[in-house]
């Protein structure tokens, strides 16, 4: 049976380079952005962290915490960004898992609501997560689901 190790990036900052680029890789957002958010993070200019799941040394999950995760409703923030299970990784609980140390760590410093985009339907439900409303993505004219936890 596999354990996995759950840590934000405070907890392991030499990862923030490998985490960097295995979200780039994941999302095409450029490295340099999740080096910044990353960086603003383990300075502590930010409550705003980045949560990965390892088996062993690989990122095989995570998801970070950002102002404002390309949509127009600038006041519904801050949004879990990024969520990702690597496929061979997927219905082990992990995604949920990293869910549930985000609001958790968020609330504790007093950061709530927490929104998230998603083109999902079902699945943060299980989670906790309530639909709110559609909201149009940056750049396009496309609407997608923005869920709140409270």
């Amino acid at each position: 049976m596999n354990t996995y190790k759950y840590i934000n990036l405070r907890q392991n900052p030499q990862l923030k380079e490998q985490a960097a680029a295995w979200f780039h890789r994941k999302w095409g957002v450029p490295k340099e952005a999740y080096e910044e958010c990353m960086a603003a993070y383990l300075n502590q200019e930010t409550e705003y962290g980045w949560y990965l799941c390892l088996d062993g040394d690989n990122i095989v999950g995570g998801l970070g915490v950002i102002e404002n995760d390309f949509h127009n409703r600038k006041d519904l923030a801050p949004n879990v960004c990024a969520v990702y299970t690597e496929k061979e990784y997927r219905c082990k609980g992990i995604a949920g898992h990293l869910l549930g140390m985000v609001v958790d760590d968020m609330k504790s410093k007093g950061i709530t609501p927490i929104y998230l985009i998603t083109d999902h339907t079902g699945f943060y439900e299980k989670y906790g997560w309530e639909f709110l409303c559609m909201v149009q993505e940056e750049e396009h004219s496309d609407m997608i689901r923005m869920y709140i936890h409270r």
